[in-house]
């Protein structure tokens, strides 16, 4: 599976704070043996959001769009609208489980807006921007996503 980590901050797109999170979703994806050909930084403007996220899934070169951060309550917090603007579909189990996981560790994961959908050919998934809370997210759908992405590709699934 051809994977881009996108890294949703303001202060890492300045380069004024060390994008922890991107790093830390990529060696996660890297250990299922996916490859990741592109990891990057945007700011927390919807715009910039959207624009990224179209470039990527229109590319026709990644099957899978990871993003971190942005998925909170704060009022830079624009991820998931953004992501919901430029989707085809939205897939709201799979936000659902990563909430349902992360409440086993994290009391305040259902607070995460995560969301997921799909773009054309390309899967679309709201990691929280914490490190730990990105790979725990992760972690808890890695198993649905090769097959949603068949499926996505047009393979039978009756």
């Amino acid at each position: 599976m051809r994977v881009a980590v996108l890294t949703i901050s303001d202060s890492v797109a300045k380069g004024e704070r060390e994008d922890l999170s991107g790093p830390a979703v990529v060696a996660f994806c890297r250990g299922l043996g996916w490859e990741v050909i592109a990891a990057l930084h945007v700011a927390d403007d919807p715009a910039d959001i959207r624009q990224q996220l179209r470039e990527l899934a229109d590319s026709g070169r990644v099957d899978l769009i990871a993003t971190t951060g942005g998925t909170g309550i704060g009022p830079r917090d624009n991820t998931p609208e953004a992501t919901q603007a430029i989707v085809d579909r939205v897939i709201p189990g799979i936000g659902e489980e990563m909430r349902r996981k992360g409440l086993d560790k994290t009391p305040t994961a259902v607070l995460s807006r995560a969301v997921a959908g799909t773009r054309h050919k390309t899967l679309i998934l709201n990691l929280p921007g914490s490190p730990q809370g990105a790979v725990e997210s992760l972690e808890a759908v890695a198993h649905l996503l090769p097959h949603a992405v068949h499926v996505l590709h047009g393979a039978r699934h009756d």
